[in-house]
């Protein structure tokens, strides 16, 4: 009885707060259906829709207890307005996150969500010059990624003022003048490289990496060099006769050190072949491409003395991912290092740079594309994100050669363990198709422009991770190669619908995928490589049976055949035969990595009858 009295008086309470719940959840549903109405290009936020609540799946949409905190909209090519002034009617947001898309114009006024925690706007096209009062009331904020975008002038100085502040990334975008006083004791991560600021570092900032200032020519202070030796350095400038004799000297030392290096160079050409047919780049990484251990005595930039008498100009990397570590072109060039290929498009190297072990690819036949429209393609291709897909950290850009930045990955690529002594599994190799067949459909869909989305699939551009996980390499090149040299080296160059009608289409990838496939299978190198104008129906006769075809480390048949009719059909000629990408992946997924045993491979056919279905 007493537990019905409580009941009974607790229901009104209990519906009071259902009603609350519902009609909030309404609230929100309306707040953000008249802030999608602002954007544009939102097919990827088709689901929110008034037929459910918002914390019912919508998407990018994230909640606590029925209530509205966050919105995670990246990499969704959204642009036009963020009306904040429609989100501020949501009271309990606190994090927004728009990275990776493709908003335009100046910073939305922020101020109007007082309350808002964190903020990331990163690698989007925001330009212009931000009010120093843009921050101003914000006690709230932890975190504000600005990075990647066009922003101008000087840092609001309001961005000193807000209490919270943890992290703050103003990278790579155009802003100018001395870096703000911040005090705040609690900001451990700031970034503020490749602008153009100039001045003091403030004190509170000296405890931080120095590739967080690095790109900013007229910075100083720790943990730059102190600013007393840039005054030195610059006082020169009221002696012209002095400044001409500083570069002349500088020039002459730097002339000296070219001529004793070639002259080692020539000495040692005898016992690398491989690099003496390497066309000559920059000093510094003709160096590292000899894999010296210590790259610390290598000649610098260009080798000759800046136009102010003082040290040669330091080549910047521009980094891709925000999670990515900093580091500056000089700590890349003093790390150890060795090469671990070359290839037609250059060569590939590992170096050891602050506990971990990074790649290092140098390209030295790109196109003559300008440098802002090769820094929008790198940006396109830094924004991948699948497990499937080997991410780009960073790059450098040079007008006549270009280096590329990623992780270190251990197992190598698909080539050296289907040629070497470690075999792989069927159940691996099943699980590196699968992998590759999802990657090549997700570089179709965040690269839809790009045809095709890859261009150069082989098994020396797939590298597999500590779990044999395929990743893919070398992919989005096609717009940022000599297009004559891309013609006799990229595989989707030999394909048949470019021999044909001299034109690329998405279905390209699909055919070098199915050699790829068949490549997996057979353990033998492929056939665009070895016999270029031979045709995959002739290359497996060769082979004898259908059993001889097939590497004889796997001892299974029935998925095997199947995936071996997939590979086929994404290799033929006719491009309407051929399946699109989607389907490839729908076809792969059906074949199960289940184990075979010996009875179910001695009961599957006869020899004959593997002959009559070849035929």
């Amino acid at each position: 009885m007493v537990q019905r009295d409580v009941l009974l008086q607790a229901t009104p309470i209990l519906l009071f707060l259902l009603l609350f719940a519902t009609s909030h959840g309404e609230l929100d549903s309306n707040v953000l259906l008249k802030f999608k109405a602002s954007l544009e290009n939102t097919a990827a936020l088709a689901n929110w829709t008034v037929s459910k609540p918002p914390c019912n799946g919508w998407k990018g949409v994230l909640c606590d207890r029925g209530h509205v905190w966050g919105l995670q909209l990246e990499n969704m090519g959204l642009h036009g307005v963020i009306d904040v002034e429609t989100l501020a009617k949501l009271p309990n947001l606190r994090s927004v996150s728009f990275k990776n898309n493709d908003f335009k114009g100046s910073l939305p006024n922020l101020t109007l969500h007082g309350a808002l925690k964190t903020v990331f706007l990163s690698n989007n096209k925001f330009s212009g010059e931000i009010p120093d009062n843009a921050f101003y009331g914000m006690r709230s904020l932890k975190k504000l990624h600005l990075a990647n975008n066009k922003f101008s002038g000087h840092i609001p100085a309001t961005l000193a003022t807000v209490p919270r502040l943890v992290e703050l990334a103003l990278e790579d975008n155009e802003f100018e003048g001395e870096i703000p006083n911040f005090q705040q004791q609690g900001l451990i991560k700031f970034n503020v490289s490749n602008n153009r600021l100039a001045g003091q570092i403030p004190q509170v900032l000296s405890r931080l990496h120095a590739s967080s200032f690095s790109g900013n020519k007229e910075l100083c202070g720790a943990p730059l060099e102190s600013c007393s030796a840039n005054n030195d350095e610059s006082f020169q400038h009221l002696f012209p006769e002095t400044t001409i004799g500083v570069v002349a000297g500088a020039a002459l030392v730097s002339l000296l050190e070219v001529c004793i290096f070639l002259m080692c160079r020539k000495k040692q050409q005898g016992g690398i072949p491989e690099l003496n047919q390497m066309e000559r780049g920059s000093p510094e990484l003709n160096r590292m491409e000899r894999g010296s251990p210590e790259l610390n005595q290598m000649v610098r930039s260009t080798g000759s003395a800046s136009p102010e008498g003082g040290k040669p100009s330091v080549r910047l990397l521009t980094f891709l991912k925000e999670e990515t570590e900093r580091f500056d072109m000089q700590e890349l060039l003093k790390s150890s290092a060795e090469i671990l290929s070359s290839s037609v498009f250059g060569s590939t190297y590992k170096a050891g740079l602050k506990g971990k072990k990074m790649t290092v690819k140098r390209f030295k036949h790109m196109n003559q594309l300008s440098k802002e429209d090769f820094n929008e393609h790198m940006r396109r291709l830094g924004r991948i994100n699948h497990r499937n897909v080997h991410p780009i950290l960073a790059f450098y850009y040079k007008k006549e050669e270009k280096l590329f930045v990623a992780d270190f990955v251990h197992n190598g690529n698909i080539a050296t363990p289907r040629h070497g002594n470690q075999s792989l599994e069927w159940r691996t190799r099943l699980k590196i198709v699968k992998g590759v067949a999802k990657g090549l459909l997700y570089l179709h869909n965040e690269l839809p422009s790009l045809t095709p989305a890859h261009g150069h699939l082989k098994a020396s551009n797939v590298l597999l991770d500590a779990d044999f996980n395929p990743l893919l390499t070398d992919y989005g090149l096609i717009p940022i190669l000599k297009k004559d040299h891309a013609k006799h080296h990229m595989i989707a160059y030999k394909s048949p619908e470019y021999k044909e009608t001299a034109k690329l289409t998405k279905k390209t990838d699909v055919w070098c995928f199915g050699h790829l496939i068949l490549e997996i299978l057979t353990g033998r190198s492929s056939v665009i490589d070895q016999q270029p104008d031979v045709d995959v129906a002739t290359w497996l006769k060769t082979s004898g049976t259908s059993a001889s075809v097939f590497d004889q480390e796997m001892a299974v048949m029935g998925d095997m055949m199947k995936l071996l009719k997939i590979g086929l059909s994404c290799c033929q000629a006719n491009l309407e035969r051929r399946p699109e990408i989607k389907e490839v992946v729908e076809m792969v997924e059906e074949i199960k990595d289940k184990e075979f045993n010996d009875d179910f491979v001695s009961s599957y056919a006869s020899e004959s009858d593997m002959r009559s279905s070849r035929g």
